[in-house]
């Protein structure tokens, strides 16, 4: 079993001192580095710490050794395209969760910035958070199994308003939804 508490790390831009501070109860920063390069042993109580602290599920930690992984091979630069000193890992957004589950959302039909073909992941979030939501396309549901899309201009007490991104539109006021779904990545085949 290889681990991937690393790749997992980098990507969400932390350094050992910080996953180590964010175990409950906190480690060092010594104990996470070993952790990590296989100087000590992963057990199940490590990987629900570690992926406590990295916000992932602890499955997300290990790899089987057969398992094909998508690897990051170049990065873009200023002056092109270069290749890594050795590819590492590419971690799924979908293995990133923090916070609520993702929905997607799927553009049948040219609207705004979207081109029919996208897929919109959004992430399902507590209407309570909708004032840090201010800006931010939002998918809410509505009565009858319906939902409205678009940009989140408002929120008064239990009402929401949203601007959906098509010409011309009005503005759509939801009372009280259930919860909101902030847009967190765009996937535009090319």
């Amino acid at each position: 079993m290889i681990n991937r508490i690393r790749a997992i790390r980098k990507q969400k831009g932390m350094t050992l001192a910080e996953v180590a501070a964010a175990c409950s109860p906190a480690t060092t920063a010594q104990t996470i580095g070993r952790l990590e390069t296989g100087m000590r042993n992963l057990s199940l109580v490590w990987m629900n710490r570690i992926g406590a602290a990295l916000g992932v599920d602890p499955e997300t930690l290990v790899k089987g050794e057969d398992t094909a992984t998508p690897q990051v091979i170049a990065r873009l630069t200023e002056t092109g395209a270069e290749a890594l000193t050795a590819p590492r890992d590419a971690i799924l957004p979908s293995e990133l969760v923090d916070g609520g589950a993702l929905v997607c959302l799927s553009i049948e039909t040219s609207q705004g910035e979207y081109r029919s073909g996208d897929q919109l992941w959004m992430r399902q979030v507590s209407p309570e958070d909708a004032a840090s939501l201010v800006n931010r396309d939002v998918l809410a549901p509505r009565s009858g199994g319906r939902f409205a899309f678009g940009r989140l201009i408002d929120r008064q007490g239990a009402l929401v308003g949203l601007l959906p991104p098509g010409i011309g539109q009005r503005q759509i006021v939801i009372d009280n939804p259930a919860w909101l779904a902030v847009a967190e990545m765009l996937v535009r085949k090319l």
